[in-house]
Order: structure tokens, then sequence, then C-alpha cells
């Protein structure tokens, strides 16, 4: 009798011990369940708008690569420049981003200038780059969230996009016609990596092509906040009604950011300002 009431006994404790697991299990399995796309689209328009509302104007270095591949003949120029992101007064703050450079180098030579001399030149990354994934380009995207698989719960989100034909588009659309996607990190919901591909991409007054861009970002400190910055762009724009094979390319690398400010500090009277 005591060793079958020890037995219930212990089978009734095992119980309430397996029922209290599955109850702790069934808790971490609601709170670990991936968030839905809508939620993933929220989420990255409220990075979208932190970063048009308060990242501040900043510089950075910026190492371009830059080609054009016709047949067996290759173009190349590589410029090194500071890079420039500033606001000018505008009533739309996500369209007053200007982007600028002072050239530093070319070829390693120096070198003075303001504008890229090419082959292939690409503006507006910083300005628009994350625009594609946002509530503000619902009416002209599909947007899709590939499936999380448990062997693939260390991966980033992945959301997918394509416009939507051209009759049910606004005129207001960023992208006439393209598909791509962007990789979100789990812990900080940020966007890592965006590609994006056009089929028909005016390269050149008629010469159309397919252009592929893909972005990669990285966290940088500014002012006290932490922003997702372009660490490298890479664009190719490739010709269709071409007899020479023909390649353009752009490839740019980020680095040292830093936030562009003025100091300045008032002297007693009398005091030399070399002093």
């Amino acid at each position: 009798m005591r060793r079958w009431r020890w037995l219930k006994h212990d089978g009734l404790t095992l119980t309430m011990f397996l029922d209290l697991v599955f109850g702790v299990c069934s808790a971490l399995a609601q709170q670990t369940q991936p968030p839905t796309l809508e939620e993933i689209l929220s989420q990255l328009d409220r990075n979208l708008q932190h970063y048009q509302t308060n990242v501040p104007n900043l510089f950075c270095e910026e190492h371009v690569v830059s080609k054009l591949v016709y047949g067996e003949k290759h173009q190349v120029a590589a410029t090194d420049s500071i890079f420039r992101l500033e606001r000018r007064p505008d009533a739309d703050r996500a369209k007053n981003f200007v982007e600028s450079r002072e050239i530093t180098a070319i070829n390693g030579s120096p070198a003075k200038g303001s504008h890229i001399g090419g082959p292939a030149i690409l503006t507006g990354v910083f300005s628009r780059g994350l625009d594609a994934v946002s509530l503000s380009q619902t009416a002209c995207m599909h947007y899709a969230l590939q499936p999380v698989k448990p062997e693939t719960l260390s991966h980033p989100y992945v959301v997918e996009f394509s416009t939507l034909p051209k009759n049910q588009r606004p005129s207001t659309c960023l992208i006439d016609e393209g598909t791509g996607q962007v990789f979100v990190d789990r812990d900080t919901m940020q966007v890592t990596r965006m590609e994006l591909t056009v089929p028909h991409h005016v390269i050149n007054p008629g010469e159309v092509g397919t252009w592929h861009i893909s972005v990669s970002y990285a966290p940088v400190l500014l002012g006290g906040n932490t922003f997702w910055m372009p660490a490298a762009i890479t664009s190719t724009a490739t010709p269709t009604d071409t007899y020479v094979p023909t390649v353009w390319s752009f490839d740019a690398r980020y680095t040292n950011y830093h936030k562009l400010e003025v100091t300045s500090r008032i002297l007693p009277f009398g005091d030399s300002i070399a002093r």
C-alpha cells in the first residue's frame, strides 16, 4: 500500500510537472511567435519615419569603383570622396535630403571636384533607399513574407515585393516596374540588406536594359542615436538591345560616419584666436 501510494503520489507529481512544462513551453512559443507581414511593415515604416525625421546632417568617407565593360574594352574609375547628406528647407522632410561630395582622389591621384565623372553614377540611395517597403507604397506594391521555418529561426525575415500592374498603380509610386526583397534583422527589426531589379530601366537616352541594385546597411552612432546607414552599394545595368555585351557598374563603400556640425566659442574681449 505504501508503495502504491508512493507511486500514485509520484505519478501525480509527474503529471503536474509535465503540465507545468507544457504551459511554460506554450507561453514561450506564443512569445516567440514570428511577426506577421503587417507587423513587420508597420515596424519598417516606423524605422523609416524615424530616419527621415531625425537623421542629422552627416559626412562619411566614400570609395566608388565605376566601370563600363564593352566587349573586350574596360573603362574603370576609382573615386575617393567625402560624402555629405544634408537637409534643405522643405515642407516634406522626406524629400529635402541633398547628397553631395567633395572628391579627394581619382585612381589614387589627388583630385578636386564635386561630381563623379562616371562611367556609371548613382544617386538617391540615402534619400529614398528604403521607401519601396513602406506603408506609403502599399497601393503600389504587392508584399509577401517568406515562410519562417524551424531551420531558419536564426535567419533574417525576408519581405519580397513587386510592383502592381500599371493600370492599378497611382501616379505617386516610386518604382514604375520592378521586384525585390529586404532582409530584416530579427533582434533589431532593421533592414540589413535591400535588393531591387528593374527589367526595363532607361540606362541612357534610347538605351534600355535590366538594372539591379543591392544595398547593405549597418548601424551607425550619430549624435547619441543609432541609425542604419548604407555600408555598401552595388549597382549593375545591362542593356538588352546591343550587339556587343555591355555592363555598367557602380560599386561604393561608405565608412567613418560623422555628424556634420559647426562648433564655435566666444572669446573674452581682447583674447586672440591663436591663444
